[in-house]
C-alpha cells in the first residue's frame, strides 16, 4: 500500500448486498475462467454471457486481450507483470460482484498463488472454473498462431512453452474442452451457473 493511502477514508455504501440482490434477482459473483491459450476460455465466456443475459442475469466479461489493450496496457508478460495483471483484474472483478453483477473473467492466470489472491479479494463470490485442455490440443488449435510464434522464439514468456501453467487443484467447476465439443462445454458451464447462482427474475 502506498504511504499516502494512510490519508484515505473509505465511504460506506447506502445499499446492502441484499438490496442489490433484490434489484438484480441474483447474487453478485466472479466466474473466473482459467486455462491455457486456445483452451476455449474467451469463446465460453462470451457464450456464457449471452446465455445468462437471455435468462435475466446482469453480467459482463473481462477478457484477457481486451483488458491488456486498455487497463493493463503498461504490463508485459514477466512473472511480476502477470501477477500485477491478475491483481488489477481481480480488484475490478470484486467491484463488479460487490455491485451485484456477475463478472465473467477469461484469463490464462497461470499461477495458483495469483488465483488464490484473487479468491481472497472476491471472497465467497469467487468461482474458479478450469477450462481443461492439454498443451498438445491447444497447440494444434492455435487460432491466433501464438504457439507457432512461441516455438520459433518470436514470443518470450509464453505460457505452456517458455513459462509455466499451474492447473487448479480444487476448482469449483472443471470444463473439459479437450474431449468434448464447445457447445457441450458451454451447456455444462451454463448448468453450473444456474445451479449455484439462481436468478429470480
Amino acid at each position: 500500500m502506498h504511504p499516502d493511502a494512510r490519508n484515505l477514508t473509505e465511504t460506506a455504501h447506502a445499499l446492502s448486498a441484499s438490496d442489490r440482490q433484490a434489484h438484480y434477482g441474483h447474487a453478485g459473483a466472479v466466474l473466473w475462467l482459467t486455462g491455457l491459450s486456445a483452451s476455449g476460455k474467451s469463446s465460453l465466456a462470451m457464450g456464457l454471457e449471452q446465455a445468462l443475459m437471455k435468462r435475466g442475469y446482469s453480467c459482463y466479461v473481462l477478457d484477457g486481450d481486451n483488458v491488456r489493450s486498455g487497463l493493463n496496457a503498461n504490463l508485459g508478460f514477466s512473472p511480476e507483470d502477470r501477477s500485477e495483471n491478475i491483481r488489477r483484474v481481480s480488484e475490478v472483478a470484486a467491484l463488479f460482484a460487490d455491485a451485484g453483477l456477475i463478472c465473467i473473467t477469461a484469463f490464462i492466470s497461470p499461477y495458483r498463488a495469483d488465483r488464490a489472491q484473487a479468491r481472497l479479494r472476491c471472497k465467497q463470490a469467487f468461482h474458479e472454473i478450469y477450462i481443461a485442455a492439454g498443451l498438445a490440443t491447444c497447440e494444434v488449435r492455435d487460432p491466433k498462431g501464438l504457439y507457432k510464434k512461441a516455438r520459433a522464439g518470436e514470443i518470450r514468456e509464453f505460457t505452456g512453452i517458455s513459462a509455466p501453467y499451474e492447473s487448479p487443484e480444487q476448482a469449483e467447476c472443471v470444463i473439459d474442452t479437450e474431449s468434448e465439443a464447445l457447445t457441450v462445454s458451454l451447456e455444462k458451464l451454463i448448468a453450473y451457473v444456474l445451479a449455484v447462482l439462481p436468478c429470480k427474475k
